[in-house]
């Protein structure tokens, strides 16, 4: 069907108007990586701006040897990889029985689950609650209380409500139990869900923040968020790199390797991210419409 003279106009002002959208996330990204890429000399007189200057990569030599991002890199990876193994398998043993029809608690326990999404115990009272777990300067202070998310799980409750019942009934006069029937059923048919989901689980560990700051008192502890917020915030950066020489330290600028802090933070989900997409709006979907 031939689009109007007033569609087409509405088309391309929407074009328009995503573009900017687009470009204004865009164009920082590009600046950081310019930065980060850049000599030092162009960026202190204000050269760089959505082309690197003067390639070079000191700001990274700088940075993994001056600093202990290795360390928090890969405690980034532990807290991410952990938590997502308990954050999905207790996220799907949540929502498969509340999608089950013939589970007659399932309206009392969703309404529980959802309560929590409304209201919860408060700053204090949590941080209370993991002190007295023994949890304080642990990882599990971290994996614990965001064991499940409310909303993944109820999109996980919904796509599984879409599995035709017809499938399960049928499996069961197979002589299929229920540990079964979700194993080799259910989650086999569920790969854009679980991929979604594990993608907000991924990300969100990734970017633990606040958390750590109040939970982690370990400076080895740290993750790459912590750990380059502390850079960005920092006034003697320069002087904390204290594993180089002087003169690799004269080459160096704050704004560069804290460039390169953002960088070594956000290619581990850029990176991610293309594997999962095909995934990403068909679990979504799916999972929040019923039909």
């Amino acid at each position: 069907m031939k689009a109007t003279a007033g569609e087409k106009i509405f088309y391309g002002i929407n074009y328009v108007i995503l573009s900017l959208a687009g470009l204004s996330c865009l164009i920082p990204l590009i600046h950081i990586i310019s930065l980060s890429l850049s000599d030092s000399h162009a960026i202190m007189s204000g050269y760089v701006t959505l082309w690197p200057v003067g390639w070079s990569l000191e700001s990274y030599s700088a940075l993994f040897k001056g600093t202990q991002i290795v360390r928090a890199f890969q405690n980034s990876i532990e807290i991410t990889v952990i938590g997502i193994v308990l954050s999905m398998a207790f996220t799907i043993m949540a929502a498969y029985p509340l999608s089950r029809k013939d589970f007659n608690a399932r309206r009392f326990f969703t309404l529980a689950i959802v309560f929590t999404m409304l209201f919860s115990g408060g700053l204090i009272p949590t941080f209370l609650l993991v002190k007295s777990l023994g949890l304080v300067n642990t990882y599990g202070s971290l994996w614990l209380p965001g064991l499940i998310s409310t909303f993944n799980m109820l999109i996980m409750k919904s796509f599984f409500e879409n599995i035709p019942e017809d499938l399960m009934e049928a499996a069961k006069m197979d002589g299929c139990g229920e540990a079964r029937l979700l194993i080799q059923i259910i989650l086999p048919l569920s790969l854009p869900v679980l991929a979604t989901l594990t993608l907000f689980y991924g990300v969100g560990y990734w970017n633990s923040f606040f958390s750590l700051l109040i939970y982690i008192q370990d400076s080895n502890k740290v993750n790459v968020a912590v750990m380059v917020q502390q850079m960005i915030q920092s006034q003697s950066l320069m002087q904390e790199i204290n594993n180089l020489q002087p003169a690799d330290i004269q080459q160096m600028t704050p704004e560069s390797i804290k460039a390169s802090g953002i960088i070594v933070m956000m290619v581990p989900m850029l990176i991610v991210y293309p594997f999962l997409q095909k995934y990403f709006v068909k679990g979504v979907m799916l999972g929040a419409i019923k039909g």
